[in-house]
């Protein structure tokens, strides 16, 4: 079958994001005998005139778009993303009437309401790189498709459950030129990585056992490093690892970043760290691969509001770490997230004092914590009135504790004020 598939997301409020995801989809279905025609809208001034041109040279037979966020996590002024979504379904009804399928971290928290809201076709939760393929097959021969796993089909209900594969090198890296278009827009070009998939954590307020599951699943090092090589040699060297969690398990990290050294590749990256066992031999490597940047995602200045949030760390960790990559030369970005259950204009300026005792590179802050479907942070929510029972959360919902109404977003913009490198 002709497949047109569609990376809707355009923002760039952090840094442009590469469609990965949609990448890896795209691969799989030309390894199953398909054709596939990608396009990135990200820097895209026309989009309407791009899929219409798209439609008309390629006149697909099925339509995949990829939706990445929501919206934008800002509980003074929420841009509700999806709007941009659904101009892209509209503007592929009004040309072509064939299937549109969604599929990405986006769709995958709210299934069933963003495939009614969106007014699209079918929706694949999860990964998409098997049901796809199966999707199109079963398409293609007009035979039931109801049964094929993660798949959503609007207006028949929730879908069936995925199983989500336990080795990731089954499912194939994507070709170096499926990136290039998404590349050749963005004046600093930073390709996304993913070693690993899903996260056993359970922070009360995460999204990613709802998208990539609670079990962590690898990529063997050897393979990344393989997909690394032909990237460099195509020309790239700056590289995002995306895994929410780079130096979990430690072993894995090591391993990798010895096999990348070995390599010699004449590269930069950077990578999210959870603030728990980094020791120095791991610090050293990373920074010997070609590490130059980390996200420290410590949350909390508080020990106690960690512990509310149930993380596996304290602020000694946090400390140590912090000193250990910027012994490195390795720059850090920390996050606050602020206003969570129990959190107290005590617990704020502890927050607020110990990011400026780690002497970050940057610091980005957060007001509110957006709720997210089947987390315990929900579960708050409901418990204290802030959200309804029947609220499916698709609109977007902050959490903020009541004694800080009035007083938080004031104090932040505040404190920000003196501080150059603190985003809000």
């Amino acid at each position: 079958m002709k497949t047109l598939l569609i990376s809707a997301n355009t923002e760039q409020s952090n840094m442009p994001a590469m469609p990965l995801g949609l990448a890896c989809v795209a691969e799989a279905t030309r390894e199953a005998g398909h054709e596939v025609l990608m396009i990135d809208l990200m820097f895209e001034m026309d989009a309407k005139s791009v899929l219409a041109q798209a439609i008309t040279e390629s006149q697909p037979d099925c339509i995949g778009i990829s939706v990445r966020n929501i919206d934008d996590q800002n509980i003074e002024s929420p841009n509700f993303l999806l709007n941009k979504v659904k101009a892209v379904v509209t503007a592929c009804r009004e040309i072509s009437g064939a299937p549109i399928v969604l599929g990405g971290a986006g769709y995958s928290m709210f299934p069933e309401s963003a495939l009614a809201w969106l007014e699209a076709d079918m929706g694949i939760r999860g990964e998409g790189e098997v049901a796809f393929p199966a999707l199109l097959a079963g398409l293609e021969k007009r035979s039931d498709i109801s049964a094929i796993p993660g798949l959503h089909i609007r207006n028949c209900g929730p879908g069936t459950t995925q199983k989500r594969a336990k080795n990731l090198d089954v499912l194939k890296l994507p070709d170096t030129g499926l990136l290039d278009a998404s590349a050749t827009g963005n004046q600093d070009p930073w390709i996304p990585v993913q070693t690993r998939r899903g996260c056993p954590l359970k922070c009360s307020y995460c999204s990613t056992p709802a998208i990539e599951g609670a079990v962590l699943r690898k990529r063997s090092p050897e393979q990344v490093v393989n997909w690394l090589v032909g990237l460099a040699q195509a020309g790239y060297e700056s590289f995002f690892f995306v895994d929410n969690t780079f130096n979990l398990p430690p072993a894995y990290a090591k391993e990798l970043c010895r096999r990348i050294a070995e390599k010699g590749l004449q590269m930069r990256w950077r990578s999210i760290i959870y603030p728990k066992n980094v020791d120095q031999e791991l610090v050293e490597l990373m920074a010997a691969a070609g590490c130059r940047q980390i996200s420290l995602g410590f949350e909390s200045g508080s020990d106690r509001m960690l512990k509310k949030l149930n993380k596996r760390f304290s602020t000694g960790d946090v400390q140590a770490i912090s000193t250990l990559f910027a012994d490195h030369g390795i720059e850090r970005m920390g996050f606050l997230l602020l206003g969570s259950p129990g959190e107290t204009q005590e617990s704020v300026e502890q927050s607020l004092a110990f990011a400026d005792s780690l002497e970050l590179n940057a610091l980005r802050l957060s007001a509110g914590v957006r709720i997210y479907p089947d987390t315990e942070l929900a579960d708050v929510a409901r418990q204290q009135g802030i959200i309804s029972p029947q609220d499916d959360l698709l609109l977007p919902r902050f959490y903020l504790s009541r004694n800080l109404e009035g007083w938080l977003i004031e104090r932040l913009h505040q404190w920000r004020s003196s501080r150059p490198n603190v985003m809000i």
